[in-house]
């Protein structure tokens, strides 16, 4: 078989491989066992965020073994790295979890730099955690090589008393244990049962949101981001991803053709379809920040406003990512917002092919309920929603997928750290009636905006949910379900109302007007403001201190650099 010569000449592995001048260089590349034939070759750059932190992870070194073999296939020659991850489940309720939120540009910034300083040619990144998803899709926005992106997969459903369960069960159950309605031993069956594989937590959460984003976006190949973790299939999705990422070579089809803004509302459509979670608010502008687009908050929240509501999915709903995947996976939900004229059919994908050309053969299956029609829709809107007012003037974001009560008014209940308000709640510190209020956690006062699930899970697990809403300039994970109110800005930190509250102020939330509001005049407010005080953190060094030194503001997706709209190179090109 004759081998395929490539034309490097606007590559930028030309600068480590060809040439006399190179010769140090392709001595190292002699000294791994590569031949020459191979370092002629593209190089293309296999990222993963393995580790043995969670289960998230833990099987994407496996994953990437396939994508190596089906990049060597076609023709290129795979180059194997990782980059870190912080995973939520282990990080969450304690301080560890302010380096949630950083470690997401801090993975886009370790795959940038890892591509630039070697000069690979093209990118296949792997993740399974909430934020290493968007980490590594925007490090492919980033840099602009044809780049495919994968999904590790979700973990299996555990079983408890004769029910599925996932890691939120044993959060909420921490909240019962301490109303004394579980036992001890019922708590340490329960957290022994809920994780039983590897992968991603398996309900609609963040990491699974983003993952059906990948697919949404045009990044990942149709119905590789539904499989299980531990499926063998999984293994053939990365040989295909491999070959994928070299045909888009050929084609020198690049994630900036693909991630346009119609993309971006694809995105948006489904995460707000399926229920999922309030960190797309977030990430999708992050995403689109990378590729020079300005697509805010209230661009996401407007498209999930008036999307219909069609998956019924943890943490709201009934089901899992299995149940998704048994069903016919994401391409079914795809379809169904497809036929009913709510997608950009028209948008390119890493096939080669437009979304409408993916989709073609795919049947919507009857007989089952985890995926609605459009027709059929469980609610006529979206699982998410944006909220705006004197108290949140740069909006904040509420998921209401399962809720029944969209209104709440009651008084403020103020604290300046996760770790009061759990405190208290813990406790019983509170009441019926209550918005517990949680403020400096946002992406500079945190500093790195820290999710709140142990907290709302708790409140959840004594029975209070319906009874109390919760409002942060934090985050909450995407497995937090009530009304629980994240995203407000400005944030506490650089003087936003949520700092200017005190115990007993009024406040109305509308999650059907979009309305969030607290009952004080505009000169009580301007009075507040001129005696208020910003605060201190305890992080004055280190890669948090730095974080919050460079971080904007949430609704324009917490950002720690300039964007691709300030280029004036882009790394593809060099």
């Amino acid at each position: 078989m004759l081998t395929r010569r490539w034309d490097k000449s606007r590559m930028p592995s030309r600068h480590v491989t060809v040439g006399p001048g190179r010769a140090p260089h392709r001595s190292y590349y002699y000294a791994m066992g590569l031949t020459e034939e191979e370092i002629d070759q593209p190089f293309v750059g296999v990222a993963t965020c393995w580790n043995e932190a969670a289960p998230c992870n833990i099987a994407l070194s496996r994953q990437a073994q396939s994508v190596k073999k089906g990049v060597s296939e076609a023709g290129g020659t795979p180059r194997e790295f990782t980059t870190i991850t912080v995973t939520d489940g282990i990080a969450m309720g304690h301080q560890g979890m302010k380096s949630s939120l950083v470690s997401r540009d801090l993975i886009a910034d370790s795959v940038e730099l890892t591509v630039r300083g070697h000069c690979y040619d093209a990118l296949v990144g792997l993740a399974g955690c909430d934020k290493s998803l968007p980490g590594m899709m925007m490090a492919m926005l980033r840099l602009n090589v044809p780049s495919v992106f994968m999904y590790g997969g979700s973990i299996l459903p555990g079983k408890f008393q004769g029910r599925d369960v996932t890691v939120v069960d044993v959060f909420e159950a921490v909240g019962r244990h301490a109303a004394g309605t579980m036992s001890d031993a019922e708590l340490h069956e329960l957290e022994c049962v809920a994780c039983p594989s590897a992968g991603a937590c398996g309900g609609q959460f963040t990491a699974n949101t983003m993952a059906m984003v990948s697919e949404a976006i045009g990044l990942a190949l149709p119905g590789s981001a539904g499989s299980p973790a531990p499926y063998e299939e999984r293994d053939r999705f990365g040989v295909e991803s491999g070959r994928a990422v070299m045909a888009l070579l050929d084609s020198r089809l690049r994630p900036r053709d693909i991630v346009t803004r119609r993309a971006l509302e694809n995105a948006a459509v489904v995460v707000g379809a399926t229920g999922g979670s309030t960190n797309a608010g977030l990430h999708l502008p992050a995403i689109a920040h990378e590729a020079g687009i300005r697509f805010t908050m209230d661009d996401v929240v407007e498209i999930m406003r008036r999307t219909p509501y069609i998956a019924d999915l943890k943490p709201g709903g009934k089901y899992v990512a299995l149940d998704v995947h048994r069903v016919g996976g994401i391409p079914v939900v795809l379809k169904a917002l497809l036929d009913a004229g709510l997608l950009h059919g028209d948008c390119p994908t890493v096939t080669g092919r437009t979304i409408a050309e993916n989709l073609k053969d795919v049947v919507f299956p009857t007989g089952q309920d985890v995926i609605y029609p459009v027709s059929k829709a469980i609610s006529p809107t979206g699982g998410v929603v944006g909220l705006k007012g004197n108290l949140a003037p740069d909006g904040a974001i509420v998921k209401v997928a399962g809720m029944h009560k969209l209104r709440f008014e009651g008084t403020a209940l103020c604290f300046d750290s996760e770790e009061e308000a759990f405190a208290a709640i813990q406790n019983r510190a509170y009441k019926a009636g209550d918005v517990i209020v949680v403020r400096y956690e946002g992406p500079k006062g945190g500093p790195g905006m820290r999710e709140m699930l142990s907290t709302t899970a708790a409140i959840y697990g004594q029975g209070m949910g319906e009874q109390v809403a919760l409002i942060t300039d934090g985050r909450f994970s995407g497995a937090t379900r009530g009304f629980c109110i994240g995203h407000v800005g400005p944030e506490a930190a650089v003087g936003g109302p949520i700092g200017l509250l005190r115990n007993g102020d009024r406040i109305v939330i509308d999650a059907e007007k979009g309305t969030i509001d607290v009952a004080l005049s505009d000169g009580e407010l301007a009075t507040r403001r001129a005696a208020w005080q910003p605060r201190r953190t305890d992080y004055n060094a280190g890669a948090i201190w730095k974080y919050a030194q460079l971080v904007g503001p949430a609704h324009l997706g917490a950002v720690t650099h300039p964007g691709a709209e300030s280029e004036t190179h882009c790394y593809a090109d060099i």
